[in-house]
This record gives structure tokens, C-alpha cells and sequence, in this order.
């Protein structure tokens, strides 16, 4: 197949282009800063010369958007909505204008979307989408609106020969180094890896391995269309969570961190608590039901995989 990947040379761009490269795929990057015959230059807001690599193109999959990781300032909140939006909107255009356009748009979204919540979990049937929950600080419901702003940019786009998948993603767990399994480790290794702020809020997760075959199985899947959750089906506590990852690193101690500790950390490396304290309680609920078997469906076994794969590394 030729698959087309905006933003392709991010952490889970450069992910999918190593799994899809491997298959055999002919894969295209579209990037800022092209290096290499298969990456094309694009600017992620006006149409181009890039376009004409979705034409003819069996599958297009947009990753594009500003990172998350970062203070939440009204100027980066700003660009992480218009980032999301125009690279959406852009992608859609050249889908429509395409003359043969791709069977199939899988579009990032994230799992964010969904309420903080410890009571249930979130799955696309009876989850509850969030913006007003109480007692959660006000700007939190910004970064539900990009998740509904990102994914309405792409339910509008007038592609009827395309079928349209947005992917409510819960953080993809990876060995490579610069992305979130990397971060954690870090702080687990240095025994700063207990629970945060009380560590019951829920932290929702997938596996490199499994976020290459869940996207392999929709690309394949010509009966799902709509918003599906990519997480593993068994989000857990964050005191649980970190646990699992300290004991596969074989670090007896993490020390806990109340809520200011947290925000003076999060001030530190240059992030916010959102990403920390907000309880995301998320399942698959339409991949389930499709019949996708989840290869690392726990965290402890996975985080163990991680860790062996990252000391394979050198790491």
C-alpha cells in the first residue's frame, strides 16, 4: 500500500513509518524539515506540492499537531487548537481535491477528550466527554475543546469516497527515547516515580506494538468509521501504574508528590499538571467489539517489554 503520514517524523509518526516501511509499505512523510527521499515538505496550514502525494495514495493518516507537552499558556494553548485544526482542514482539502483519493483518513485525536472521572470508564458507547466537570481547574476544559475542534475539522471535510477514522489515542508506550514511557522511566530510575498527588486518578495507555496493529486493523477494517478509542482495556491508578514501571526497572522506592510538588515539577521540565492529575479512565470499547485482541492488554507485562526492549537499546 502507499500510505501518506502528516507529521510523520514524530514520536508515533516515526513509530508507524518503522512498522509500515517494515511491511513493505511504500510510506511518505510529510514534514516541516524534509530529510530524505520520502519526506515531502508541507506547512501543515496551505495547500502545496504536497498534495499530489494523497492522490493515488491508498491510505492517509494526519499526526500533525503541536506538542502537549509544554506549559499551558493561553499563546501554547492557542497553537496546539490552531495546529490541530488548519493541518486537519488542509489534509481534508487535498483529500477532496485528490483525483483518485485514499480509501481511508485516519485522523489523530486523543483520548483527553473524554470527562475526568474515577467512577467508570470512558468507552465511545456511554463515555462522557468533558469540559464542565466540577471542582477541576477551569483551563482543563481548553483541551477538550482543541479534541472536539480537532475531530469536527475532519467530520466536516467533504470526503464521500473517503471513509474517516478519528483516533481518540491514550499515550502510546514506546522505547524510543524523547517520548512519555522515556519521561516516566527517568523519574522512576531516580525514585521520583510514586504517586502523584494522591495517585488515584487514572492513567489510560498503549503499547507501541499495539498502536501499530490497531491502526493496522482499522486501515483493514472497511466497516469502522467514526471516533475509536486506542488504549489499552486496562487503564489503572497512577500510584498502580508507576509501581508496575518502578518494579520493571527494579527500583524498590518512588517518592510521592502532593499537588504543589507536582506543579513546581511539571514548572520545572516545562509541562503541566493536566497531563499528570487529570484522571483518564479510557477503554476500547469499538475495537473490542470488532474483535481486536490487545498483544499487551496489562500494563505490568508491558511495561516489562518496554524495559527489555529499552536495555536491548542501550538504554
Amino acid at each position: 500500500m502507499r500510505i501518506v503520514i502528516a507529521g510523520g517524523t514524530g514520536q508515533v509518526g516515526t513509530i508507524l513509518d518503522r512498522a509500515l516501511t517494515a511491511e513493505g509499505h511504500d510510506v511518505v512523510l510529510l514534514t516541516r524539515s524534509p530529510r530524505g527521499e520520502r519526506q515531502v515538505h508541507w506547512d501543515g496550514v496551505t495547500l502545496g506540492d504536497w498534495a499530489r502525494s494523497i492522490s493515488g495514495s491508498d491510505v492517509v493518516i494526519n499526526l500533525a499537531g503541536r506538542s502537549v507537552s509544554c506549559r499551558y499558556t493561553a499563546a501554547n494553548l492557542d497553537a496546539m487548537m490552531r495546529s490541530r485544526v488548519e493541518s486537519t482542514r488542509v489534509v481534508g482539502e487535498a483529500v477532496a481535491r485528490a483525483a483518485r483519493p485514499p480509501r481511508v483518513w485516519l485522523q489523530m485525536s486523543t483520548a483527553t477528550i473524554y470527562a475526568h472521572r474515577f467512577d467508570a470508564a470512558n468507552d465511545e458507547h456511554a463515555g462522557l466527554i468533558g469540559g464542565d466537570e466540577p471542582g477541576v481547574p477551569g483551563y482543563w476544559s481548553y483541551s477538550v475543546a482543541i479534541a472536539r475542534n480537532w475531530e469536527a475539522a475532519q467530520e466536516r471535510a467533504a470526503t464521500p469516497g473517503t471513509r474517516k477514522v478519528a483516533l481518540r489515542s491514550a499515550m502510546v508506550m514506546s522505547p524510543d527515547r524523547g517520548g512519555v514511557f522515556d519521561v516516566l522511566s527517568r523519574l522512576a530510575r531516580l525514585g521520583l516515580g510514586g504517586p502523584v498527588a494522591g495517585g488515584r486518578q487514572y492513567v489510560s495507555w498503549i503499547h507501541d506494538q499495539d498502536f501499530v496493529r490497531a491502526v493496522r486493523f482499522l486501515i483493514e477494517r472497511d466497516d469502522l468509521a467514526g471516533a475509536v478509542n486506542l488504549a489499552a482495556p486496562n487503564p489503572l491508578p497512577q500510584r498502580e501504574f508507576m509501581r508496575d514501571l518502578r518494579s520493571a526497572w527494579r527500583v524498590p522506592i518512588g517518592l510521592p508528590a502532593t499537588g504543589w510538588m507536582a506543579e513546581v515539577g511539571a514548572f520545572a521540565i516545562g509541562s503541566d499538571t493536566e497531563l499528570l492529575v487529570k484522571s483518564r479512565r479510557v477503554t476500547p470499547g469499538r475495537l473490542a467489539d470488532a474483535g481486536f485482541t490487545f498483544a499487551h492488554p496489562r500494563w505490568r507485562s508491558a511495561a516489562g517489554d518496554l524495559v527489555t526492549r529499552r536495555r536491548r537499546a542501550g538504554g
